[in-house]
């Protein structure tokens, strides 16, 4: 494999290729604590044998989803038998932000406002955003925040805010068809030639699943989406 390794993170590295594209190789280590998986720990727990192909798998389905909606990604092919996905540059927001879209008033929202809505409360695509800083424990930011500190323009906010969610939307549907239900998902964009567009992964661990009333856990949604 030609390329120059960039950045080795949690559950994949990035190589930058001769070709100018970035190649992204998942793999098996998970985030967790004490040997148990986590999706939203911010260290690596544990290795689940596997798991770094059943990501790209699913995240390859979802891509091409988008694609076919139009949306704009990073994405650009992927090999399963090699655990890569090749995707364009992209520059990310500050030292990288999250973006998270919530239909159901669950987790992290919950325990802010659970004195104003009830648990499993309906929301109407609602949309915030974090810092990815570990040490900081992800903290959310605001929209004037976000242009004081000179990480996104108001107008930048804006249009992200439009896409996560139209593609939460997309996701969602595409959810409901297998008979689940999407409570949240977390999405990550960032710059490319000057234009926005959605970055990194989308698989089970950035999302939070319901069938019926029970939680799915990720390796179980990860097998519900590749059937």
């Amino acid at each position: 494999m030609a390329g120059t390794l960039l950045y080795k993170g949690k559950t994949k590295d990035v190589y930058q290729m001769d070709d100018g594209h970035y190649l992204l190789r998942f793999k098996d280590d998970v985030t967790g604590e004490n040997g148990v998986f986590d999706p939203g720990a911010n260290t690596v727990g544990l290795s689940i044998e596997g798991m770094g192909g059943q990501n790209l798998a699913m995240s390859c389905v979802f891509f091409e989803l988008l694609h076919s909606k139009g949306i704009r990604t990073h994405y650009l092919t992927c090999d399963l038998s090699d655990n890569t996905m090749t995707v364009l540059p992209a520059k990310p927001f500050g030292k990288g932000l999250e973006v998270i879209c919530r239909l159901r008033a669950v987790g992290s929202f919950l325990r802010r406002y659970g004195g104003y809505i009830d648990e499993n409360a309906k929301l109407d695509y609602y949309v915030e955003m974090t810092l990815k800083d570990d040490g900081r424990q992800d903290p959310l930011i605001t929209r004037e925040a976000l242009r004081q500190l000179n990480i996104m323009s108001l107008e930048q906010y804006d249009m992200i805010e439009q896409m996560t969610k139209d593609i939460t939307r997309i996701i969602a549907n595409s959810l409901e068809e297998r008979a689940l239900e999407l409570y949240d998902i977390k999405l990550e964009f960032g710059l490319s030639a000057g234009a926005i567009i959605l970055m990194d992964e989308i698989s089970s661990g950035n999302m939070r699943v319901y069938t019926g009333s029970a939680y799915l856990p990720p390796l179980q949604l990860t097998a519900r989406i590749l059937g």
